[in-house]
């Protein structure tokens, strides 16, 4: 078989690209790996998405929102060539300035930077949205019970299957009451490490944007909820009122639902990525993200306060432990 770089080679070998070096930048957790390019003769960069059909990636639906995304005036890298039989994107090189990073060096920039990731949403919301599945209440607890069938499972065993049950009967219910009503494009990992400063752009365009392949249509809160209750790094609670009311003066959404919305979308995405981080242990051999759970269980926590949760917090709390260091360390390879 041949090998993905012999594979990599050979695309570029079609594009201005093909005498480029190649110099490796930092993955995610999916099974796609990436490199910044550089031109010998001009110095421009690029950046090679290698992402292998055969564990399962598919660059179509990357192509497909970016080129979405850009035509609403929105910053997703431009697409420069494509093969998507062996699963290689060239894109533009927005560069290496994540909030993720800027914000520790300018501690002053973070409310600016949080503003207009704000706005980037407010904009999105307004422009007529793309034909894709939507992230229904089912699928939504279907996710959200990872964290019994991963989290749980891997460190004080199997929930009982009638109580896994009524969680997620009761849940979707919660889910389909708060999340009903006009449904807007959702990128679902819409935080400080997917998200680029190009200070010099202009408007919601100075915000890159990663990772958002996933995109579904879903409710409006949600996106606003994985910028705020960022699973890797901490905003600031002020920061966090800040920007849910910008987003709710800016897109003239009903206060009180809208309210309701994110803290029931916050429970579900944070029981998600706690069965997420897990299973990316566990199954994967990532122990890194188990690091990561105690500030995902605060953001549930504080979710699982409001009214709207009231008929599962208690089960969710009876059901998953806390992550103890005890806990934790039987998500990582002894």
């Amino acid at each position: 078989m041949t090998d993905r770089k012999t594979l990599a080679r050979a695309f570029l070998a079609q594009t201005d690209w093909a005498a480029a070096t190649l110099v490796p930048l930092a993955g995610d957790a999916s099974n796609r790996r990436y490199d910044r390019l550089t031109n010998p003769d001009t110095g421009e960069t690029a950046v090679l998405m290698d992402a292998p059909p055969d564990k399962g990636e598919d660059i179509r639906p990357f192509a497909r929102i970016a080129g979405y995304l850009s035509n609403i005036g929105l910053s997703a890298p431009r697409i420069l060539a494509e093969d998507a039989e062996n699963g290689f994107l060239l894109l533009e090189d927005l560069g290496d300035e994540l909030f993720a990073r800027v914000i520790p060096q300018n501690p002053d920039l973070e409310p600016l930077l949080y503003e207009t990731a704000t706005d980037v949403l407010v904009s999105l919301h307004q422009a007529e949205r793309p034909v894709l599945d939507h992230y229904s209440p089912a699928l939504m607890t279907e996710l959200a019970a990872l964290a019994f069938s991963k989290y749980r499972a891997s460190t004080v065993g199997p929930a009982d299957p009638a109580t896994l049950n009524r969680f997620m009967t009761q849940f979707e219910d919660i889910l389909r009451d708060a999340t009903h009503g006009h449904s807007v494009l959702i990128q679902r990992d819409y935080h400080a490490e997917n998200l680029l400063w190009l200070p010099d752009r202009t408007g919601v365009a100075r915000v890159g944007l990663l990772d958002f392949q996933d995109a579904m249509l879903g409710h409006p809160a949600y996106d606003l909820v994985s910028l705020l209750q960022d699973a890797r790094r901490d905003v600031p609670a002020r920061i966090e009122l800040a920007m849910c009311k910008r987003f709710i003066d800016r897109s003239g959404v009903e206060e009180h639902g809208f309210r309701t919305a994110y803290a029931v979308l916050g429970v579900q995405r944070n029981l998600r990525i706690i069965g997420v981080f897990a299973r990316l242990a566990t199954d994967y051999g990532k122990p890194h993200y188990v690091d990561l759970i105690p500030r995902v269980w605060d953001h549930l926590r504080r979710g699982l306060d409001h009214p709207a949760l009231a008929l599962v917090a208690e089960l969710i709390l009876d059901q998953l432990p806390a992550p103890s260091p005890d806990v934790l360390a039987k998500l990582k390879p002894s």
